[in-house]
């Protein structure tokens, strides 16, 4: 029975029924120790199971930071067992993902090679097997007490809640509010996910005195009543909280003649209370079961207590029907985690050791490979005191939780294995490495962890150790100690690192370590090398590769050679070395981030050239691969799927290209997703869509933190800004852009032109009200635009000559200039021209579909003027298709007013209204809308390209219709009957 929390349940419901109907979210419930958490949760799984839904239930235990993914493996492996009514599903989306399938008992626990990118592998396989659950009926995963979660465990939940958004999932996660202390690493992952819309916060509050009463009710139901008196001493002492509640009624609160004498002081000695109505088989189990930790089975009480098997089943019907533990799936757990903790306080030191102890020797004595043993042995063994055991099961641990791709657990073993060292005998061989290379490893799960400062720190110490006496082990710690610097913008200290490794190596035959040092030294001299050593680095990099059959080496060494010659050289060829590099580096097998990042280079050479076909073929490729191999969320893979969405915008595709933006988060809250999100804005913006807004909100307070983020965002913020007719907004954006680091980049041209356009702009109201100095200053900023424009056209950021840009770049130059005769006041129609021109990149009907209609609306604007109706009436009408086939509403809406002035030929007058207006005509409607505007004769004239002396006839018929005297008089008119 639910007792006071029918609200609460009803949100959960409501979560649930949003997820059935395809939109996923997470609900995070929160409440005190023992408020009823778990109880309102049951609840709604057996909701859930009623109406059909597939239920994963998986909880958290109190064993620190040492088993990743516990809750996870709890979920899946209580769903695939026999009887549970998902279990053929699941057991079936496992065995289709490996990964999954070793974090079961019985799964794959062998050794295999540790991979950086394992933790997105696993992440990609719970959201398929999720989506492939959801995908036959509604699914709801709940993980308990995520106070005690792993880090891992963490950032899963995290990357759920941001990624789930159509999939029919319902995530909900229960936590201790009363344990989230200042520093505790819940805390902040809280108040992140309930920033998104699609999480939503559900805090269960104590009872109030009635639900108190109607609790205790329940409790005593078979048995005499609870009198007034019970019930305001329950819930005076138990401050409404439901657990604590029960716990002071069962232990005897509702004594005839009031308080027990000696009733404990606290919860623990509350709890413990409960313990003395055992016998002392009882006690015992109950004590072992708490130094478990967590779920435990019949054999180890058995053994660990040193009861027999008839004493042990009897004590544990015992302690069962006491509600002390109860049955869960194989074994037993705790009613409640507060009267573990409670218990395991109460013991003896001496006790607490030897019990320690007792789990070391027999998790000590399971095969080899058990998932999770390790972990375990090291935390039994360490809180025995047995120092040995403890720091070689930490190197177990360590290496069992980066098979699974949990590099911050594997860091935390690792580390507490080097605490260690000294206090251990022949740790060496306990280790099977020596303290330099185990300190190397757990540099590199530390990176991998996402926390390359650290691993630095720790590199840069083992830097000065390695000696010349093992120049191998000091070229791999330079080599990676030159990724991380890369990796937090320390170029130069990067370099030199990159280049003593490269100098140790020199001498000996090929190997692969060599040819890896310098693909790493190359990949850093790409963008800053003075004395042009790179190409033939490079080159003897390949030759070490092949020598040694070090392929992905030479694949990561073609990638950059390619990028050298492509800056260099305008033969399109070059997409055939990122093809080959591709090929190699899925050959090797060893560096899939290799093989996607030669597949993007690929698809945006091809993309650069205008084989937009081929782009999209060899994008969706990369794309495919780059999500099989569970990189979705790594540089490539969030790079290739933004060019993959790019392709389909630029096309003209917009239905698929929203369709893939529909996987970007709008609720972001780190920069990696910020920018991908931001690439919906493409289609959002030039559609005029709702979610604009919405979007930029979301990525604002990230910009300071990413320089292309802020360079992406803020300028589709500009051309939103355009399109709502504010032009100063669009420029204080470019601007802003413009004084950080990435304004000598490629994207700087199209930001240039779209600074230019609002310059434009800004010019023209400045002319209509007289203002030279304006007028002025908006010339001297077009100038400076125009600069940063032809230097980024002719100058890569290196500072040497650039052969080619592409396509897109030569067109965005080319509306770049005809936006600056704009500012003067001149619609050129051979810059708009040669604009449209080539923003078709050589396909008449095809190109850039959208930016070809924007500069079409320009070109038939500037023919107009100049007097070319016809040709103004003909591009105007191609603009209208294009513009109303993408739903592109801003534009559309820019065009028909151009049709409406220029009057050509599709646009329809608005009805004559009634009122003092009735007697103009629709072109005197609309000069009397430009005189209300502020504008002079030659202004109106240039608006509607008409001649000033036909502009002075209008104004004077409207003075006299509407029976004014002045421009002033005729103005207050329009403004009072809404013009």
């Amino acid at each position: 029975m639910l007792i006071g929390r029918a609200a609460e349940l009803a949100e959960l419901t409501a979560a649930l029924e949003r997820a059935a109907g395809g939109g996923a979210g997470a609900v995070l419930v929160s409440g005190d120790a023992g408020v009823g958490k778990t109880h309102l949760v049951s609840a709604l799984t057996r909701a859930a199971r009623d109406r059909g839904c597939a239920v994963m239930v998986g909880q958290c235990a109190e064993l620190g930071e040492s088993m990743p993914y516990l809750p996870l493996t709890d979920a899946l492996w209580a769903s695939a067992q026999a009887g549970a009514p998902e279990a053929d599903e699941v057991r079936a989306a496992i065995g289709s993902r490996p990964v999954l399938g070793r974090l079961l008992p019985d799964g794959d626990g062998g050794p295999g090679t540790a991979s950086e990118l394992s933790q997105q592998q696993l992440f990609g396989a719970v959201l398929g097997l999720l989506g492939e659950l959801g995908a036959e009926r509604p699914v709801l995963l709940v993980l308990e007490d995520l106070h005690w979660a792993d880090r891992s465990t963490r950032h899963l939940l995290t990357f759920l809640s941001r990624v789930l958004q159509r999939e029919r999932v319902c995530l909900v996660g229960t936590y201790r509010s009363d344990d989230l202390h200042r520093r505790h690493p819940l805390r902040p992952v809280v108040a992140e996910l309930l920033r998104l819309p699609n999480v939503t916060g559900v805090e269960v509050s104590p009872f109030g005195p009635g639900e108190t009463a109607e609790y205790l009710a329940e409790l005593s139901r078979g048995s005499a009543a609870v009198t007034t008196e019970v019930i305001e001493r329950v819930h005076r002492r138990s401050e409404g909280n439901p657990f604590y509640a029960a716990e002071l009624y069962s232990a005897g609160l509702d004594a005839p003649g009031g308080e027990p004498a000696e009733l404990p002081s606290g919860l623990a000695d509350l709890l413990l209370s409960r313990m003395e109505r055992l016998s002392g088989a009882g006690e015992r189990v109950v004590r072992v079961a708490a130094v478990a930790g967590r779920r435990i089975d019949d054999e180890f009480v058995r053994r660990v207590s040193g009861l027999d098997e008839a004493e042990v089943g009897e004590a544990l019907r015992e302690v069962v029907s006491h509600q002390l533990l109860v049955p869960s799936g194989a074994g037993y757990t705790f009613r409640h985690a507060l009267l573990r903790e409670a218990v395991y306080a109460d013991l003896l030191p001496g006790e607490r050791t030897r019990l320690h102890a007792d789990f070391a020797r027999l998790l000590a004595g399971l095969p080899d490979g058990t998932r999770g043993s390790a972990a375990e042995l090291a935390h039994h063994s360490l809180a025995a005191h047995d120092l040995p055991a403890a720091f070689a099961a930490s190197v177990r641990a360590g290496r069992e939780a980066a098979r699974l791709g949990a590099p911050a657990e594997a860091f935390g073993h690792y580390e507490r294995a080097l605490e260690l060292w000294d206090a251990v005998p022949d740790p060496e061989r306990a280790a099977g490495a020596d303290r330099i290379r185990l300190s190397l490893t757990a540099a590199k799960e530390s990176a991998r962890a996402g926390e390359p400062r650290r691993a630095v720190h720790r590199l840069r110490r083992l830097a000065g150790i390695a000696g010349p006496a093992d120049p191998r082990l000091g070229a791999e710690i330079r080599e990676h100690l030159a990724t991380y610097l890369n990796d937090i913008d320390e170029l130069e200290e990067s370099l030199a690192a990159a280049r003593e490794a490269v100098a140790m190596l020199a001498g000996g035959p090929a190997s692969a370590e060599r040819a890896w040092a310098l693909a790493t030294y190359a990949r850093s001299l790409l963008h800053r090398d003075p004395d042009g050593e790179m190409p033939e680095l490079a080159e003897k990099g390949v030759a070490e590769a092949r020598a040694a059959g070090a392929t992905g080496a030479e694949a990561a060494l073609l990638v950059t050679l390619g990028l050298h010659r492509e800056s260099r050289d305008a033969d399109s060829a070059v997409a055939e070395v990122f093809a080959r590099a591709s090929a190699l580096a899925d050959a090797a097998g060893d560096s899939p981030v290799t093989v996607v990042r030669a597949r993007y280079h690929h698809a945006r050479t091809m993309f650069d050239r205008g084989d937009l076909a081929g782009a999209a073929d060899a994008a969706a490729e990369g794309v495919r691969f780059a999500l099989d191999k569970g990189l979705r969320w790594t540089t490539y893979g969030i790079i290739i799927r933004s060019l993959q969405y790019l392709i389909h915008y630029t096309t003209g595709d917009w239905p698929e290209a929203n369709r893939l933006a529909g996987e970007f988060a709008v609720q972001v809250v780190r920069p990696a997703e910020a920018q991908i999100s931001a690439y919906a804005l493409f289609v959002e913006v030039a559609q005029g869509g709702s979610s604009v807004d919405e979007r930029l909100r979301w990525i604002e307070p990230l910009l300071g933190q990413d320089h292309f983020l802020n360079y992406l965002a803020r300028g589709m913020a500009a051309e939103h800004a355009l399109w709502r007719d504010d032009p100063h907004a669009a420029v204080e954006h470019v601007a802003h852009v413009l004084a950080g680091p990435y304004s000598d980049t490629d994207g700087m041209i199209r930001l240039a032109a779209t600074g230019l356009w609002a310059h434009a702009e800004i010019a023209a109201r400045a002319r209509a009200a007289g203002d030279g100095g304006a007028v002025r200053a908006a010339a001297e900023a077009g100038d400076e635009l125009l600069r940063v424009a032809r230097t980024v056209f002719t100058v890569t950021p290196a500072g040497h000559p650039r052969a080619w840009l592409g396509l897109e770049g030569h067109a965005w130059l080319a509306r770049a200039e005809a936006e600056r005769r704009r500012v003067d006041g001149v619609h050129d129609v051979e810059l708009w021209r040669r604009a449209t021109d080539l923003f078709t990149y050589g396909d008449p009907d095809g190109g850039f579909v959208y930016e070809v209609a924007r500069s079409r609306r320009r070109l038939a604007e500037a023919l107009a003027e100049n007097g070319d109706r016809e040709g103004a009436a003909r591009e105007w009408r191609s603009a209208v298709r294009t513009a109303e086939r993408l739903g592109a509403a801003p534009l559309l809406a820019a065009l028909r007013d151009l049709g409406a002035r220029a009057r050509l030929g599709a646009a329809r007058p608005a009805p004559a209204p009634a009122g003092p207006l009735a007697a103009l005509t629709g072109r005197e409607r609309e000069v009397l809308k430009l005189v209300a505007e502020g504008l002079g004769n030659r202004e109106i004239a240039a608006a509607l390209f008409i001649s000033p002396k036909t502009a002075s006839v209008h104004v004077s018929n409207i003075l006299a219709k509407l029976d004014v005297a002045s421009r002033t008089q005729a103005a207050a008119v329009a403004h009072r009957e809404g013009i």
